[in-house]
């Protein structure tokens, strides 16, 4: 801490914020602490208080907007650098990456004049079929918390504030403005907070978003409890609160709860419950003008944090957008965010020999030699050619470009082979009959599909569709038959991966399956590539030999993949949340409580995820933490030594060895299991993992450091986290499902 004239610098810079709030008047305040646009407030011009300018960016920077309405300006300044979606991030298993994206983030929220990027999203993935999905990290706390703290670093180095998003428990799109969830203390504490409280705590987060929804049968905008007993007193967060777009819902509850900022979706700025209704109520003696202070004096806070002003003048960093090193980072995200899921008889990489022009493979006619044939690479599916940077709701942006996987491939094997295109399968197209922006109709209560199913409309458009997927299905079939590779690019796309709106199933749309099965039949060797923000059901999956899995994963997602298919680069990523068979596999399909209207309670508790899974015994497609390499890695030597400091309860080491022949990475993930405790715990719990890079032959001694809370639980009586005395069990392998290392401490 700086002290100046036996001052500390944070009692300096409070006595500034105390001043000017002294200096402000009761609609100066006001206007502070709502919104002036649709992405900005308004600033005191006569005390030199400036504007606070947000931009939503999980992906990137979104694009320009007029200032009242959700009409895009346009313009040519807007265009960015796609990165990585959350899931992808997570994908990686490295903290590293997580903050070099959060850097280039921040980076690039500066350098379009951004003060608030409104990043991560870090709700916990509760059930598959939630539309925003793609936007989070992952099912488990430990992993979210380890990538969150290092991305929320990186963001703000740039002199731009992170905020962290949606607090708290917001796991689905169905009626999420209204929604009621209902969940048991020891899961917030246990499973629901962690990320947010590393956030806070550990990541310094400037600011925070509250959740649309409600927790316990309060507005989290609202929610005294979550807002003021948990963030501000236990947490001691001094950032600055700031509503999700239209999740304010009263004046008088809201401005006596601690929310700073007040953003929504409609132009009337003046009539935002923090504008003139406040105003009014403060007047009126229903509201004390000190619950705005407070609100002014988080602001102030941020500001001075951000170096938009403050006691001293202090040069605030300009950023950059669209660089040559922003894009490198982006791909080196990508390629250790794809998955390799299966790879029976070695069949990725594709290797040179399958791809290259040999003058054997043609004979001479007479004396006249004939020139080699090109091997023909047939590419099917029309994620192969999609670009999915421009939706997804909020996380849409205007990519500067985006490398399909199509174009990766061809970019990547050049002339010398042939690369030929099928769709494969018909995506029918979109009619918008009303021209309103989503997002200015978002705080409308809809219901779905509402459709008559037997208008004309309906079986004509059902009619094309029949005609449309049959055709394009015996096209690609066709051309399978005859191509010497094949590689299928299918998955989801942001119809489905969207904010707003749940999925109805795990299923592939667009008879994805029946395609695969035909392709599979036609040439078995048929690699087929995912591109998806969730999981699908895979009902080919024991049929098909090579399966590769692609989070949305920025501008360079067709340039990453190509490379991992053809063994430039070796795969490295891990699942970040478990795949199931089946969605009736899950613990929400068993109780029933996704996606309901009006309530939904959070039956499973604590057993989220692999909890669940393990728990029941029931096995999944793939599970949490599993992803394949080109090479092959031991772990040898496993040694447990309880801490003697008071801040590291254990330290695990062990020898990592790559005994394959080519370069890889592998995740050391470490569990632990409570062998004799009073209330019921998981199986296993993710407590720490780490990343390493090895050469083959190459070994490296890994430590890993538990602190005393990787053993504790929340105990609801005492209010606290306790660890218990007794007996834990130390798992150690490359996933949950393979953990050959353990060893037994007592605590």
């Amino acid at each position: 801490m700086k002290v100046k004239n036996n001052v500390s610098q944070d009692e300096t810079v409070e006595r500034w914020i105390e001043e000017l709030i002294s200096q402000l008047t009761l609609e100066e305040k006001a206007s502070m602490i709502h919104g002036n646009g649709l992405f900005r407030t308004k600033a005191v011009e006569r005390l030199g208080i400036p504007e606070i300018v947000t931009s939503d960016g999980p992906m990137g920077v979104r694009m320009e907007f007029q200032n009242d309405h959700w009409i895009a300006l346009g313009h040519s300044d807007d265009f960015v650098s796609y990165s990585p979606s959350n899931s992808a991030l997570a994908a990686t298993w490295n903290p590293q990456r997580a903050y070099d994206s959060g850097r280039v983030l921040g980076e690039e929220a500066r350098g379009r004049g951004k003060d608030v990027i409104l990043a991560p999203g870090i709700n916990i993935k509760r059930d598959p079929l939630c539309g925003r999905n793609f936007e989070y990290m992952s099912e488990d706390p430990c992993l979210i918390e380890t990538l969150t703290v290092p991305f929320i670093k990186g963001v703000q180095e740039n002199d731009v504030a992170a905020c962290v998003k949606h607090f708290a428990v917001n796991n689905q799109e169905t009626d999420r403005l209204m929604v009621d969830t209902v969940v048991e203390e020891r899961a917030l504490r246990e499973i629901y907070y962690p990320g947010f409280r590393a956030a806070v705590q550990e990541g310094g987060t400037y600011s925070l978003m509250n959740a649309y929804n409600k927790l316990r049968g309060a507005h989290c905008s609202e929610n005294k409890e979550l807002l003021d007993q948990v963030l501000r007193e236990e947490w001691g967060y001094d950032g600055t609160v700031i509503s999700d777009w239209g999740s304010v819902h009263s004046t008088k509850e809201a401005a006596e709860t601690s929310i700073d900022v007040e953003m929504s979706v409609t132009p009337d700025f003046d009539e935002y419950y923090f504008a003139n209704p406040l105003i009014r109520a403060v007047k009126d003696g229903e509201v004390k003008e000190e619950f705005l202070d407070e609100k002014v004096r988080n602001i102030l806070r941020m500001m001075y944090r951000l170096k938009m002003m403050g006691p001293e003048a202090v040069e605030r960093k300009a950023g950059s957008y669209n660089t040559a090193e922003h894009r490198q980072t982006i791909r080196k995200t990508a390629e250790e965010a794809i998955l390799l899921l299966k790879n029976e008889d070695n069949l990725l990489p594709i290797t040179k020999d399958r791809l290259s022009m040999r003058t054997g493979d043609s004979k001479a006619v007479g004396q006249i030699p004939v020139a080699p044939r090109k091997r023909k690479i047939a590419v099917i599916g029309r994620n192969a050619e999609y670009c999915h940077a421009g939706g997804g709701g909020s996380a849409e942006i205007k990519a500067l470009y985006e490398v399909s996987p199509l174009l990766g491939l061809k970019q990547a094997l050049g002339g010398n082979a042939e690369v030929v295109y099928a769709p494969g399968y018909f995506i029918p197209g979109k009619k918008d009959v009303n021209e309103v922006n989503w997002q200015e109709a978002s705080l409308e209560r809809r219901v779905m599909g509402q459709e008559d199913p037997d208008s004309e409309e309906q079986k004509a458009l059902r009619k094309e569709i029949r005609e449309n997927r049959a055709r394009l299905k015996k096209e690609a079939c066709d051309l399978a038959g005859e191509a010497d590779e094949v590689i299928f690019v299918g998955g989801l796309n942001h119809d489905y991966d969207v904010e707003g709106r749940d999925r109805d199933d795990m299923k592939l749309p667009y008879g994805q399956d029946e395609l695969i099965e035909e392709l599979l039949a036609r040439n078995p060797n048929t690699i087929v590539v995912i591109v998806a923000g969730s999981p699908v059901e895979m009902p080919w999956a024991d049929r098909a030999k090579a399966l590769v899995w692609c989070y949305y994963s920025g501008m360079e997602t067709g340039t990453a993949l190509a490379d991992i298919l053809i063994g430039r680069v070796n795969p490295s990523a891990k699942l970040p949340e478990t795949f199931p068979v089946a969605y009736e596999d899950t613990v929400t399909a068993k109780n029933g409580q996704f996606g309901l209207e009006g309530q939904v309670t959070y039956k499973g508790g604590i057993f989220v995820g692999y909890r669940y899974y393990e728990k029941e015994k029931v096995k999944p497609a793939f599970p949490f933490g599993y992803g394949l390499s080109y090479t092959t890695f031991s772990m040898t030597d496993l040694k447990v030594d309880a801490g003697c400091e008071s801040d590291i309860a254990v330290t695990v080491s062990l020898k990592v060895k790559n005994i394959g022949s080519v370069p890889g990475a592998e995740v050391v993930q470490c569990y632990v299991t409570d062998c004799e405790c009073s209330v019921e715990r998981p199986v296993k719990e993710l407590k720490a993992y780490r990343k390493i890079f090895l050469e083959p032959g190459e070994t490296e001694t890994v430590t890993l450091e538990l602190p005393p809370k990787a053993f504790a639980f929340y105990d609801v009586d005492r209010r606290d986290f306790v660890v218990e005395p007794g007996s834990f069990l130390i798992q150690v392998g490359n996933s949950s499902a393979n953990c050959p290392l353990q060893a037994e401490v007592r605590l």
